[in-house]
């Protein structure tokens, strides 16, 4: 039971779909699942394998495990037997814990151009888990050991699809930006950057906003790329490039976490106080 499990786990896993592993870490009562029981859930909500109990229990985790795919992220839920209102419909007199982790392709970083600062975004975004591409007449494998493929071919840019889950890193030296700032908006990019300086990024947006791309779309393009790092070097800027990509699909704040730290530092000093305060009114 358990290879058949695991093969179809790693079937989906190299066909490259999304999907989540259940699994009951905790019963009480009565449960038709016990704990150690797992099952897989595809992103259209369809158990593959497995087993988490019946009717109630199963219909509860598939809604779930959707839930985990789309905000990928774990999570621990619980699932009251117990009550046929407030828990998951039937009350079959038990009580059970279920952890569900989304088990989910790498996200695409498609890198247009190359030079040093394409170079270091590919090793960067490797070592972030992205699955790299690289778009350019002059890639070549040497240059970008990381890519798991490289265009150089790609006159009408129909070679390298771009999609919601497509991170678009824009670093042509300016040779059809504007065309791949196009493409990156029209396939709706999870994130698209261009790498210019402030002049020149702002000739390409006015550019495209002249010939009708709509101002939402344009407004959500990172022009210049990247996090105000202070960054000089090619390997500095694709840090600060890489450090915003982590931050967007991470749903990260961007603020340093010692500011954060002494935050919480302040509100608890603040709440000491006014407990003394009020200690001292008694």
């Amino acid at each position: 039971m358990f290879s058949d499990f695991y093969n179809r786990a790693a079937k989906l896993t190299s066909q490259g779909k999304p999907f989540a592993i259940a699994t009951v870490v905790r019963v009480e009562g009565s449960s038709s699942a016990r704990r150690g029981s797992k099952a897989i859930i595809d992103s259209d909500g369809k158990l593959v394998t497995g087993w988490v109990g019946g009717g109630c229990a199963e219909s509860a985790v598939k809604s779930e495990a959707l839930k985990c795919i789309e905000m990928e992220r774990p999570q621990l839920v619980t699932l009251d037997m117990r009550d046929e209102h407030l828990g998951v419909g039937m009350p079959c007199g038990g009580k059970m814990e279920v952890f569900i982790e989304p088990v989910l392709p790498k996200p695409d970083l498609l890198i247009v151009g190359h030079g040093r600062i394409a170079e270091a975004l590919a090793t960067l975004g490797h070592l972030m888990g992205f699955n790299i591409t690289v778009n350019d007449p002059a890639a070549d494998s040497s240059s970008f050991p990381h890519a798991s493929r490289l265009v150089t071919q790609d006159f009408d840019l129909t070679e390298t699809p771009v999609g919601p889950k497509t991170f678009v890193v824009i670093a042509t030296q300016h040779k059809r930006d504007h065309l791949w700032l196009q493409k990156a908006l029209e396939g709706n990019a999870a994130y698209v950057a261009l790498v210019a300086s402030r002049h020149r990024a702002r000739l390409v947006l006015d550019y495209l906003a002249a010939t009708g791309c709509p101002a939402e779309k344009l407004s959500s393009v990172c022009a210049p790329a990247g996090l105000d790092l202070g960054a000089a070097t090619p390997e500095e800027i694709a840090l600060s490039i890489v450090s915003q990509m982590v931050a967007l699909r991470r749903s990260g704040t961007v603020v340093s976490l010692s500011l954060k730290q002494s935050d919480l530092a302040t509100q608890s000093s603040v709440a000491d106080a006014l407990i003394q305060h009020c200690e001292s009114k008694g």
